[in-house]
């Protein structure tokens, strides 16, 4: 296994993280991702360390609590093998206060969180969504009391835009609160917003990418083909409209790729997906997740070897799309380059 630092910080995970967002599933969305017990977690978990694997990566909001309750049962007794991500800021109830990033909903939550999990800090805490109603220093001043506390090691963000990244890193370096350094974000290749704004930034302020959905939320399994319908057991059937929407023809388009290069390298369509993202600037890690065994141990094999440049660059024009403005490309006009940043 690949290990590689956390953006600008001296923390060290592997290429490949797993996803606990399939322990203890339950509801519509969870449940469908999976809800394997704690006896089937510790499997998971066994798999994942003999393959390098240490950081595992869940959530409050994850079941309600029960993906970081699972996790914690399955790495009971081995705490010092791995490193556990967390995020909170998401509705975890009705209350006034059981939402967002103020400084009495982060102290409950990673309470809460670390007696679910089972152990006495976290190292990496994220905040799920941006907390518009809540000042940025109330944010970074109380993660900075937790991590003073020896509660939290590294402190992240997800889902946030630029501005809000952006912004927070300034008020971090004024007051010399901790620096976000990671950003859990969705990318891949039916996906690739991510490299207008938020990878620039990121290669500028050393955040590392910590990717979540990289098979585009369910759409780069290998299963779906054009001209086919969508299998009858896809989880998409349930689960479609809560994620990042996908137009037909780019889909069709990047699998039509996929399928192409599978045949080139003997890969699976899912390993090339991954390993696409592996080669991108400020990915970290990327979050993989799995149903059962089979799922796991076919992720685990998009890590040892590399696409060619010429499959990136097949892989690279058939998931491009025109950027939205301000981002769509000038470098046709003259004068261009001199005023753009390095290509990332």
């Amino acid at each position: 296994m690949d290990y590689r630092r956390l953006g600008a910080s001296g923390l060290k995970v592997p290429a490949l993280s797993f996803g606990a967002g399939t322990f203890g599933g339950s509801g519509p969305l969870f449940g469908a991702w999976g809800n394997s017990d704690a006896t089937e977690a510790r499997r998971r978990v066994d798999i994942c360390l003999e393959a390098g694997v240490n950081l595992f990566d869940t959530a409050d909001v994850y079941s309600n609590g029960a993906s970081e309750e699972v996790l914690g049962a399955a790495i009971n007794g081995r705490r010092d093998a791995v490193l556990i991500s967390t995020k909170t800021s998401l509705p975890m109830g009705d209350g006034p206060n059981d939402a967002g990033s103020s400084r009495s909903r982060l102290i409950k939550a990673v309470e809460d969180a670390l007696k679910r999990l089972g152990t006495d800090y976290i190292d990496l805490l994220q905040l799920h969504a941006f907390d518009a109603a809540t000042p940025i220093e109330e944010v970074l001043s109380t993660l900075d009391s937790l991590v003073r506390a020896g509660k939290l090691r590294y402190v992240g963000v997800s889902n946030f835009s630029g501005w809000q990244v952006m912004k927070s890193l300034g008020l971090a370096d004024k007051h010399g609160y901790p620096r976000y350094v990671a950003h859990q974000v969705y990318y891949s290749l039916v996906g690739r917003d991510y490299e207008w704004e938020l990878m620039p930034l990121g290669l500028d302020q050393g955040v590392g990418a910590l990717v979540w959905s990289p098979l585009g939320w369910g759409r780069l399994t290998g299963k779906i083909r054009r001209g086919e319908p969508l299998p009858e057991k896809s989880r998409l059937h349930d689960t479609a409209s809560f994620g990042p929407p996908v137009e037909d023809e780019l889909l069709y388009r990047v699998v039509d790729a996929l399928e192409a290069v599978a045949r080139e390298t003997g890969k699976t369509v899912p390993q090339i997906a991954i390993n696409w993202l592996l080669q991108r600037p400020t990915v970290a890690s990327v979050i993989i997740g799995a149903r059962n065994e089979e799922q796991l141990r076919q992720n685990l094999g998009a890590v040892g070897w590399s696409l060619t440049s010429d499959q990136t660059r097949k892989l690279d024009a058939a998931s491009a799309v025109t950027a939205a403005y301000p981002y769509f490309p000038y470098r046709r006009q003259e004068g261009f380059a001199r005023l753009s940043p390095p290509a990332v």
